[in-house]
């Protein structure tokens, strides 16, 4: 019986200690395998992400996660126009993408639309009004920007 509490007790250690699921690693219903990217993402490997993430348009994929990854590693690589216009096609495919309304607000701030970017924090605050990782990574972000102006 006691062993049984031991395994038990590192159980739940073990499950405690796991790490919670960053933003991007969530997937939403009929969404490519896009395990890769998201490595690569991680690793800060923007090029590689647009180089895989175009290869899927090319083959077919319309989603609205490819298109959000896709405008994430834009914006990271410095082409904020292009990034946008992926930002948009993944709210065209599902207008409640709470992580394409992150990273379209975050692009709102780093272009100074201080506005837009609270748009989106709002819609934010509808789809989550106990709160979520989107939305606190979006308000951290306007905040930010609010005390450098």
């Amino acid at each position: 019986m006691k062993v049984l509490h031991m395994l038990a007790g590192a159980a739940l250690l073990g499950l405690a200690a796991s790490p919670a699921m960053a933003v991007d690693t969530i997937s939403t219903d009929g969404a490519p395998d896009l395990t890769a990217v998201r490595a690569k993402i991680k690793a800060t490997d923007y090029r590689g992400a647009i180089t895989e993430l175009n290869a899927m348009l090319e083959q077919g994929v319309q989603h609205a996660d490819a298109y959000s990854l896709l405008g994430y590693s834009l914006r990271k690589s410095g082409d904020t126009r292009t990034a946008m216009t992926y930002y948009k096609k993944a709210l065209d495919f599902n207008p409640t993408h709470k992580g394409a309304l992150e990273y379209q607000g975050e692009l709102y701030v780093q272009i100074g639309d201080i506005a837009r970017a609270r748009d989106n924090a709002t819609k934010l605050t509808a789809l989550c009004p106990q709160g979520c990782e989107e939305l606190a990574d979006l308000q951290l972000a306007i905040n930010g920007a609010a005390k450098t102006q």
